[in-house]
């Protein structure tokens, strides 16, 4: 892997991991358009680490906020999930993380090799185009409503992890599906968004956590030229997933989710049709 290539696909996995539009796809699609093959396991550890980094530090309050309630329920031993508004919401994420852990977990490499061929990943696009589309027609007005975790029930932290669990499947977005879910259960995009973000953080450390044991379970050789490729993939995932994060929440107060709706369909039918010409 040549710098140049460690830089686009950074690029592409620190966008496309937050923004509603599917990294896996555009992953899959876009190493396919370039010629570049499929991306070494290594390199697709360090730009996970790289995006986990970055929403890590974007939310560094919130989760510090979480961590120490967490750490003061192990020693106090009392839970308030009615008043406690910190425990409520590890609660819900925690519920919300159930799902992909028990089936995106297990059933994520079985997915990968079954349905990442460019035909499959181009119409999964327009799976999340209209998921994004229908939580959209289905979400609050009021797009600038804050995340309360008070308003978040059981059941849609439960409803949002499974529309999680489908983004195992290439093409099809996972902070798209989450997103969607939680304009459908009555959140704005604001707090559907924030919510989404938070979620994320487990996730995508686990996801890394994995691909790095199937690392160091096999025979790999970092050379020199490859450690510095894995730097400038590290560097790129993390700083523009870190400014994607950041664009999104701002984006959604002002306006809809069509925009990425849009470019989804249409991604996805030009990767279609190039892979139709292409036989």
């Amino acid at each position: 892997m040549d710098l140049l290539e460690a830089i686009i696909l950074g690029i592409v996995q620190g966008a496309t991991e937050f923004l509603p539009v599917s990294s896996s796809a555009h992953l899959v699609l876009i190493s396919w358009w370039l010629g570049y093959g499929t991306p070494s396991l290594l390199y697709t550890v360090v730009v996970h680490v790289g995006t986990a980094t970055a929403v890590l530090f974007y939310f560094r309050e919130e989760w510090l906020t979480l961590l120490k309630a967490a750490w003061q329920t192990l020693q106090t031993r009392q839970i308030d999930l009615r008043h406690n508004i910190e425990q409520r919401l590890l609660f819900l994420l925690f519920l919300s993380s159930l799902p992909t852990a028990i089936f995106g977990l297990l059933l994520a490499d079985f997915f990968e090799e079954q349905f990442s061929k460019p035909a499959v990943v181009s119409i999964s696009l327009w799976i999340t185009a209209a998921l994004l589309i229908y939580g959209e027609r289905s979400g609050k007005k009021d797009a600038n409503t804050e995340l309360n975790a008070t308003e978040v029930k059981s059941t849609d932290a439960i409803l949002i992890g499974i529309a999680q669990t489908l983004a195992i499947m290439p093409g099809i977005s996972r902070s798209g599906s989450t997103i969607a879910a939680g304009l459908f259960r009555g959140l704005s995009r604001s707090a559907a968004t924030r919510y989404s973000f938070l979620l994320a953080t487990p996730i995508i450390l686990a996801a890394g956590l994995k691909q790095a044991l199937d690392v160091f379970t096999g025979d790999v050789n970092v050379t020199s030229e490859l450690s510095l490729s894995l730097l400038v993939g590290f560097i790129t995932s993390a700083s523009v997933g870190y400014a994607c994060i950041a664009f999104l929440l701002q984006y959604v107060r002002q306006r809809s989710l069509y925009g990425f709706a849009l470019y989804c369909v249409i991604f996805g039918a030009i990767s279609l049709g190039a892979v139709i010409v292409q036989g």
